[in-house]
């Protein structure tokens, strides 16, 4: 695609972003409703049979994922037309979900302007290296890669250690506004689950809570990781880089079915979303079906997104993700050479 084909391409999109005050308004009722609802059944239920709990939690885990698109629609502005509704609406969405409103927006717009740059890593990503780099890398660095990128971890401990714990600490250099904001909602959780554990004690409480957590973190970080995350997709140095091509090449369409593309707030239309935050959650369909140009994006299913567990360092050469298995050559071409044994002594070899 030409320069002027990509510019002619952003600018088709901006007739979409205008937020809808009822589309907007329905959202909240369709999402946050159902959720305190199954919060409540869920608990009822733990009088029945915790077999009963468990699918009932699964679903409220589910439209939590689609609480936090309204908030991630939020930070970009483009839920209302109103900034200061997207403020307070991104700000009570964060608690919910326990993410800060401000300091995420300020990491995530770092994301959306530096993705699939190879000179811009680092803030609001996941941790890539390039097999350069992690061949020349020491072995502290390689044992940590290879821990942040194993699946178990990834997304066994991380929804705990990201949304529990590392959201509740300001960034390093984060401005009064955003500090304030962090402890706004963190203030706000400690209210909210304080008189949780009061109504429903804290057992039940547990039962109930953190595994929604647990497993809407795991979906989220599952999400943001598999839609840039696929074999073939963009990466270039800063000289080379262009955003258009970074969110239409760098992104995913994640093809899912049509429940599950709802739950999750139509995020799977990532390249749409990448080419314009503004447009709302509930538009990104609606362009991508009337762009032909958005059509062509690399399509991921259920399926074929598994492949991404495998994806572990980007190839500059091959301009591809590899797995660690493929590098080995490498890796053995760089071990140290031992020197060579000592032989015997003559005279040694004579006394035997």
């Amino acid at each position: 695609m030409t320069q002027s084909k990509m510019a002619q391409l952003k600018k088709s999109v901006v007739p979409y972003e205008r937020p809808d005050s009822r589309s907007s308004t329905r959202q909240i009722l369709n999402t946050l409703l159902p959720l305190f609802i199954l919060w409540f059944l869920s608990y009822q239920s733990l009088s029945i049979s915790y077999w009963l709990t468990v699918p009932l939690l699964m679903l409220a885990a589910a439209f939590l994922v689609r609480t936090f698109i309204i908030f991630h629609d939020c930070c970009h502005q483009s839920f209302f037309k109103s900034r200061k509704a997207n403020d307070w609406l991104g700000t009570f969405t964060g608690i919910l979900t326990l993410v800060p409103y401000k300091q995420w927006r300020y990491s995530h717009s770092v994301h959306h302007a530096s993705s699939s740059n190879l000179d811009k890593r680092g803030v609001g990503d996941i941790w890539i290296l390039t097999v350069e780099e992690y061949v020349a890398a020491p072995l502290w660095k390689k044992i940590s890669y290879r821990l942040y990128r194993n699946p178990l971890i990834m997304f066994g401990l991380g929804p705990i250690y990201t949304f529990m714990l590392q959201y509740r600490f300001n960034r390093r250099g984060a401005k009064r506004a955003e500090r304030m904001n962090t402890y706004l909602t963190n203030l706000g959780i400690a209210v909210l689950y304080s008189l949780l554990i009061w109504a429903v004690g804290w057992q039940s409480f547990l039962l109930i809570q953190l595994p929604i957590i647990w497993f809407s973190g795991l979906l989220g970080i599952w999400l943001f990781y598999v839609q840039h995350q696929f074999e073939d997709t963009y990466f270039e140095h800063e000289d080379e880089w262009d955003y258009v091509k970074a969110a239409v090449e760098g992104s995913s369409y994640y093809q899912l079915p049509k429940v599950l593309q709802w739950l999750t707030g139509n995020i799977g239309f990532h390249h749409v979303h990448h080419l314009s935050p503004r447009v709302p959650n509930y538009l990104l369909e609606k362009v991508h079906n009337e762009t032909v140009p958005l059509q062509k994006a690399t399509t991921i299913s259920l399926t074929t997104s598994l492949k991404a567990l495998r994806f572990r360092l980007w190839d500059e050469t091959q301009m591809r993700f590899v797995s660690f298995r493929d590098i080995k050559p490498l890796l053995v071409k760089r071990l140290p050479k031992l020197p060579p044994m000592p032989t015997a002594h003559p005279r040694m070899t004579e006394n035997k």
